[in-house]
């Protein structure tokens, strides 16, 4: 069994900075790639930044520029950094893996979330 727990969220205001990580722990074989996904109140969870196994990234629109993925401890760790913060950027960021926790069977994996609240 793997599990994923986020920390770092809470209340920040605009402008400001926030680091939200990930720790990846459990029979972990491989990691395909980590990412983090965000929903706000009556919207869709939509993909915020993903990192794959070959360390490239990908980032939605609305944060290229602002945040930033990246892996530690040997990839079992996946912060997002996140700067100049905007109040749309409020919601519950959850921390996503594709991770190989058998031979030849790969899952996808969710934290419980971590609130980012934007307010001044």
């Amino acid at each position: 069994q793997v599990q994923l727990v986020e920390s770092g969220g809470g209340l920040v205001q605009p402008g400001g900075s926030l680091r939200l990580s990930c720790a990846a722990s459990g029979n972990i074989l491989s990691i395909d790639h980590m990412a983090w996904y965000r929903q706000a109140p009556g919207k869709e969870r939509e993909l915020v930044a993903v990192i794959n196994i070959d360390d490239s990234t990908k980032y939605a629109d609305s944060v290229k520029g602002r945040f930033t993925i990246a892996t530690t401890n040997a990839r079992n760790t996946v912060a997002l950094q996140m700067t100049k913060i905007l109040p749309e950027d409020t919601a519950m960021y959850y921390c996503n893996g594709l991770i190989q926790s058998e031979p030849r069977r790969w899952t996808q994996y969710w934290g419980q979330g971590t609130q980012v609240t934007v307010s001044s």
